[in-house]
Order: structure tokens, then C-alpha cells, then sequence
């Protein structure tokens, strides 16, 4: 694959990198996000909260990088996501599903895994391949 063919996606609407990353990498009509966990974007700072809160950031997150490269949930068809505790799994599952399972939409495939840690002691980190026009 020549460099052409992989362009990254920036938007100051998700917070920038923390490493050597890419927000997201477009590939033809695939969007490949980098995970996100609960950092405002204008801040840098973490989100402080329960699981539920630190799920609408990542979501919110995801959005602005999915609009950067002209998409929405609805072209998402595989996601991610990381818990530190299993436990917060039914949290997770009622904010992830406003965003990804609206009413009449197609879900995406999903899995779920506990980690033992996230950056910078989050709760949750989801990432997202999409589809795009």
C-alpha cells in the first residue's frame, strides 16, 4: 500500500493524539478509528464520572471523528470496546446503543473486552471501523 492510499483524519472536535497515531486512518472506503476514551477535546483532561458519562465522551468523541471523514454511526460496522470491569457492561451497552442501535438501525458487530488498564485510568475505550460513501 503506498502512503496515497492512507490518509489520516484530524478534527480539533476529539482530542489530538497522545502518541504517534492517527485520530482515524481512511483506506479507500474504510475509516479506521484510533480507540477513544474520555478526554474533552478543548482540555485534554479526562472526564471524571461513572462509566455512563465517560461513555457519551468517547461517543461524542467518536462522532466528531466520524463527521471529520464525512461519516456517521450509521456507516459504522464493527466496534470495539475495552472495559476495566466487566461489571459496567449493562452502563456501557444503554449509552453505546442510543449511539450505535437507534431505533430501525443496523447494529454493528461488536465485541466487548475487560482490560486490565486504559490510558489514563479510564473506564471505557471503544474504536471503530466504518464504511464510507
Amino acid at each position: 500500500m503506498s502512503q496515497s492510499e492512507k490518509q489520516a483524519v484530524v478534527t480539533s472536535g476529539a482530542p489530538a493524539a497522545i502518541g504517534p497515531y492517527s485520530q482515524a486512518v481512511r483506506v479507500g472506503d474504510l475509516l479506521f478509528t484510533s480507540g477513544q476514551i474520555a478526554l474533552d477535546p478543548a482540555t485534554g483532561a479526562m472526564l471524571e464520572g461513572g462509566v455512563e458519562d465517560q461513555t457519551v465522551r468517547v461517543c461524542e468523541n467518536l462522532k466528531a471523528v466520524l463527521e471529520a471523514a464525512g461519516a456517521g454511526f450509521a456507516q459504522v460496522v464493527k466496534t470495539t470496546v475495552f472495559l476495566k470491569s466487566m461489571g459496567d457492561f449493562a452502563a456501557m451497552n444503554a449509552v453505546y446503543g442510543r449511539y450505535f442501535a437507534p431505533e430501525c438501525a443496523v447494529a454493528p458487530a461488536r465485541s466487548t473486552v475487560e482490560v486490565a488498564r486504559l490510558p489514563k485510568d479510564a473506564l471505557v475505550e471503544i474504536e471503530v471501523i466504518a464504511k464510507l460513501s
